[in-house]
């Protein structure tokens, strides 16, 4: 049996070929060469040439043929073109952006998208709504106007070794430049669907695995728990030792934070992931905790260049003298509020039993 994966050197890239030789494939990568790494297998052939490029990408594939193809970078609408009749199976990847409001939260009144987002949400329908969601949803169209039998997959922001827009550094070089405190914005309660690129690439491979099942559908892929903000900065500085302070401020007057929200509003985008958990099995394979620590680890070992591609895309200036001085005027003007009092003070709730809640009725339970 013969693969095709198109990109290969990316961050789920790895794992989706050593899947595939691990199932018996020859597989073969296609990319632009630029860059190699050493987790490939010396088995594997490279063929370098653009994907982004058709007349190059047609060149390249002349004459040749598969028994799957895995598309996971250049330009899917020339890829799925150029492969129809060309293998017996196409598995492609694009992104939750098309989703409606996925980029645009103002697109939904209350302002965000709907908590969980099914593959059946409403999607971008216009160039005005959202013109890269608009462009990824054509592209979704083309892909199984091509070939109909496709599985698509719907990543979300990817997490691990290689990730070109690495949130998390955001936090390690914090911890790293021994900072004591980070802010977090609406005290870090944003809820976002990431992908560890082992788990995502997992996800894929149960679609190789299962082809009757994943035939023609769209997929969410990403982790199953859903971390808050401040659960994954806990996680990783508690991962790395840090003894560092996490504030709460409101977003809109800490534009600090922005990067690592990565959208307009905190509101939140959660990925429903059901459906490849009932039709392929789906679970996580490495625990979202597990794979920050290596994540983290991961930076740790192989930093940004500071002011690099990476820390560019993040947009992060890592202005501390700004952070220390918004974090006083914070501090001062929570100095500078009047202390008021309720009378009686508000309570929780009566149905709320937890700490600091209801006292039991009875001193003793009768079993």
């Amino acid at each position: 049996m013969h693969a095709l994966v198109i990109g290969g050197t990316g961050p789920t890239g790895q794992f989706i070929v050593e899947g595939l030789l691990q199932r018996g494939y020859q597989v073969a990568i296609l990319h632009r060469g630029h860059h190699e790494i050493e987790a490939i297998s010396q088995r594997v052939e490279h063929i370098h040439t653009d994907p982004y490029d058709p007349p190059a990408l047609a060149s390249a594939l002349k004459n040749r043929n598969f028994d799957l193809c895995v598309a996971t970078y250049g330009r899917l609408r020339a890829i799925a073109a150029e492969m129809s009749g060309k293998t017996r199976r196409f598995l492609s990847v694009g992104g939750a952006p098309a989703f409606r409001g996925y980029m645009n939260p103002y697109l939904f009144q209350p302002n965000g998208l709907p908590v969980p987002t099914r593959e059946d949400a409403p999607t971008v329908t216009s160039e005005a709504q959202d013109s890269k969601g608009w462009r990824i949803r054509l592209t979704e169209q083309k892909v199984f106007e091509c070939i109909p039998g496709a599985t698509h997959f719907r990543y979300p922001i990817l997490y691990g070794p290689y990730q070109p827009v690495p949130r998390e550094w955001l936090i390690v070089k914090r911890v790293l430049d021994r900072r004591p405190f980070i802010i977090l914005p609406d005290g870090g309660l944003t809820l976002h669907s990431y992908g560890y690129t082992e788990n995502v690439a997992h996800a894929l491979l149960l679609a190789v695995d299962q082809p009757e099942a994943s035939a023609g559908k769209i997929y969410n892929v990403a982790d199953e728990t859903v971390l808050s903000l401040r659960q994954v900065t806990e996680i990783i500085i508690s991962h790395l030792g840090s003894a560092m302070e996490i504030v709460n401020m409101p977003y809109e007057l800490a534009p600090c934070t922005r990067p690592l929200i990565m959208q307009p509003l905190t509101t939140h985008r959660v990925q429903d992931v059901a459906a490849i958990r009932a039709d392929l099995g789906y679970r996580d394979k490495v625990a979202p905790a597990q794979a920050l620590a290596a994540t983290a680890d991961w930076l740790l070992a192989n930093p940004p260049q500071a002011g690099g591609m990476e820390e560019q895309v993040l947009q992060d200036p890592f202005d501390y003298a700004a952070e220390d001085a918004l974090l006083r005027c914070w501090r001062q003007a929570k100095d500078c509020l009047a202390e008021v009092t309720f009378d009686p003070a508000p309570g929780l709730g009566m149905a709320y039993s937890g700490p600091g809640g209801r006292e039991r009725s009875q001193a003793e339970f009768e079993n």
